[in-house]
């Protein structure tokens, strides 16, 4: 009831659903990550894979740009194939708070 009382507040949680569903499907695929290693691979995908969509970025052209460019990067450079490096011109700004 709280959202007629404020016009801001949105009348349903869809969004957040969505949010969710990325885990809610993947769950199951959670279990066949093979050790702890694996699994540490896997959050890293999902951080990068996440924070390009966070900075307005393609995450597939994100990857695929990255992994073209990797073998030839200097390891002490790796921060430049972070999505907010490789694409300025794209990240979403961020918002000020009021």
């Amino acid at each position: 009831m709280y959202y007629t009382t404020d016009g801001r507040v949105e009348v349903d949680n869809n969004a957040a659903e969505r949010a969710l569903r990325t885990v809610a499907l993947g769950r199951r695929n959670y279990l066949f990550g093979g050790s702890d290693a694996g699994g540490e691979r896997a959050a890293s995908m999902y951080c990068l894979i996440g924070s390009a969509k966070l900075n307005g970025i393609d995450p597939e052209a994100y990857l695929n740009t990255v992994l073209a460019r990797i073998a030839e990067h200097p390891i002490n450079r790796i921060d430049e194939l972070l999505p907010w490096n490789l694409y300025p011109a794209q990240a979403a700004p961020l918002q000020k708070a009021a």
